[in-house]
């Protein structure tokens, strides 16, 4: 048997796409907004946003919220996110075939990794009508990352997106009672996903995909016993959205906000690398066959090129209520829409080399729309100080049935204190923590899923600390 024999379009029929379907796919395919853009806003769960209206930052959330600004003035905040995502096993099967199943391995250690979210908003009055301003934030994001050896390894290491977005703003008070605001976002996106392939796996699907003899096939996948590939895939791409706000004050002490803010559309580009394992030592017989299929593995299916795919992340609409109770003590709620319906599936394709324009598949998401609620209080101690408190209740787009270890969502229940110092008319210190309790969630891929990369059986223990700063000056 000769390595012509080998028909390497059959291996990248066999064994494409490995790695890019499952990465580029379920990182992408995950509940990954950010609804941290703030410092002020996290002491109350973030209730009220289109309508509180109190810094710069309702640029962002209203920016028909600007006319409401004293003057020119520029709030920076970092918010501090700590997920938390553990593993427990009820009964996950390996990779592969028996006698050829890859080590289960462990089950991964906690997911979670603390990331700095910054923001920085700039509001300018040009006269009693009319005021713009300037956002700078980061309204997507995720990072997870299991140890290399645990027991989805070749669902996914590490999951890591970071964006950037870049929000003009103008808004128009048509009359003592309303506002209007509007802005365009530049938005960029960057993700980075690792996961390991099963090599010895791969190989196996090129011979059978080729009618190697079980006799030779069999010492073949026992000298891989073990054999991994590690892969990686980089991508970024940036576009253009756009939100819309409006803010209608009946009386002095209430506000009523309407917010929406468009999706945006990405064409990902990006790459990806592989670390493929040696062709092991084999006898003279069999040796011209390994080195075969590991060409035919290495070329035509994990080999180093380019990738791209179709990403649309969601719509918001945001209806708020603020009301200002007495001298002491303000009331706030709204409830959010996010159109997460969006996230259907996304295919993922080859753009370069031997399989160039190649689907490598499609990749069930099936993410629904989702309904955000939250309510809060602000107390007024002092002239100085002011306390703040929220709870939030956030559903999750991820259902059980595909929900993926990249980021193992489920419904949210947020709790909220935190506090204001006004250390004189110009500078003013918020400060906000928020413990967000995450309803355990299964992952049961038996459901759903085929056992090409394993199976994951059981359950995930998750929760989030957030704690955030703000600093706002007013100039004079």
């Amino acid at each position: 048997m000769t390595v012509d024999r080998f028909r390497r379009t059959r291996v990248a029929a066999a064994v494409g796409g490995a790695l890019l379907t499952a990465a580029a796919g379920q990182a992408f395919g995950s509940a990954f907004a950010l609804q941290e853009q703030n410092g002020s806003g996290l002491g109350n769960a973030f209730a009220g946003g289109a309508a509180v209206a109190e810094d710069a930052s309702t640029i962002y959330f209203n920016p028909a919220g600007m006319s409401r600004l004293p003057g020119t003035q520029i709030a920076g905040a970092a918010s501090l996110i700590c997920p938390s995502a553990k593993f427990s096993d009820s009964g996950s099967l390996p990779s592969g075939s028996p006698p050829f199943t890859q080590p289960l391995g462990g089950s991964g250690g906690d997911a979670g990794s603390c990331a700095v979210v910054p923001a920085l908003y700039l509001a300018v009055p040009i006269d009693k009508q009319w005021a713009v301003g300037l956002g700078v934030n980061a309204p997507f994001g995720l990072k997870t990352e299991y140890d290399s050896n645990w027991i989805g390894r070749f669902q996914g290491v590490e999951s890591k997106l970071d964006t950037i977005n870049i929000n003009p703003a103008v808004s128009f008070k048509v009359s003592d009672m309303v506002t209007v605001g509007g802005g365009v976002s530049w938005q960029r996106v960057k993700a980075t996903l690792t996961q390991q392939v099963n090599y010895q796996g791969a190989i196996g699907l090129a011979g059978a995909a080729n009618h190697v003899p079980l006799s030779a096939l069999g010492p073949i996948l026992g000298a891989y016993t073990g054999a991994e590939s590690s892969g990686n895939v980089n991508g970024s791409d940036s576009s253009w959205g756009w939100n819309v706000g409006l803010l209608v004050e009946p009386d002095k002490q209430t506000r009523i906000g309407i917010a929406y803010r468009s999706w945006i559309k990405y064409t990902v580009d990006g790459t990806a690398s592989f670390n493929n394992p040696p062709v092991p030592a084999l006898p003279a017989t069999l040796a011209p066959i390994a080195t075969a299929l590991a060409n035919g593995v290495n070329n035509t299916a994990l080999y180093n090129g380019n990738v791209s795919l179709q990403l649309k992340v969601p719509e918001t609409a945001n209806l708020s209520i603020f009301r200002q109770v007495d001298d002491k003590w303000d009331v706030m709620a709204d409830i959010q829409y996010t159109g997460w319906q969006s996230f259907q599936n996304l295919t993922v394709v080859r753009t370069d080399g031997p399989a160039n324009g190649t689907i490598l598949t499609t990749v069930p998401e099936n993410f629904k729309a989702t309904w955000r609620g939250s309510i809060g209080a602000n107390y007024h101690y002092t002239n100085e100080w002011m306390f703040r408190g929220g709870l939030a209740f956030d559903q999750s787009p991820v259902n059980n049935t595909d929900r993926t270890p990249r980021l193992p969502d489920n419904d949210r229940t947020w709790f909220a204190v935190g506090a204001q110092y006004k250390f004189n008319p110009q500078w003013v210190l918020d400060f906000g923590y928020s413990f967000i309790y995450v309803k355990n969630s299964s992952i049961n891929q038996n459901e759903g899923n085929t056992a090409a990369n394993g199976l994951i059986s059981g359950t995930y223990h998750n929760n989030v600390n957030i704690a955030a700063l703000q600093l706002t000056y007013t100039f004079k």
